[in-house]
């Protein structure tokens, strides 16, 4: 029987909007990295730490529910320009957040 996944819970937000900025300019490198540089690759990351202040001011400080809700508000966001679609900026910003914590994100560890 497979074990559970441990919840990985991020410290308590100090400061959120400096946290959102953090967030904002790293996602914008990722996503320009990835494929192509597009125009609304920085809509995108303004978009997705709006939502990651939001919720970090709000209390929640679980990885996996930050996901939920970046995967569930970007249903909003116009895609049609880009690449990418909410999953996989959700996916980043988890990424993302696990390797500024130091955290391997390699085959479940």
């Amino acid at each position: 029987m497979s074990e559970p996944i441990n919840p990985i819970t991020l410290p308590p937000a100090q400061n959120p909007e400096q946290e959102g900025e953090w967030l904002q300019k790293t996602l914008e490198v990722w996503l320009d990295s990835e494929f192509l540089p597009e125009a609304t690759n920085q809509e995108i990351a303004q978009r997705a730490a709006q939502i990651y202040v939001r919720q970090r001011m709000e209390g929640e400080n679980d990885l996996g529910s930050l996901v939920i809700a970046i995967v569930t508000e970007m249903r909003g966001f116009d895609f049609s320009k880009s690449f990418y679609g909410e999953f996989a900026i959700a996916n980043a910003v988890s990424d993302l957040l696990l390797d500024s914590l130091g955290i391997d994100r390699c085959c479940g560890q």
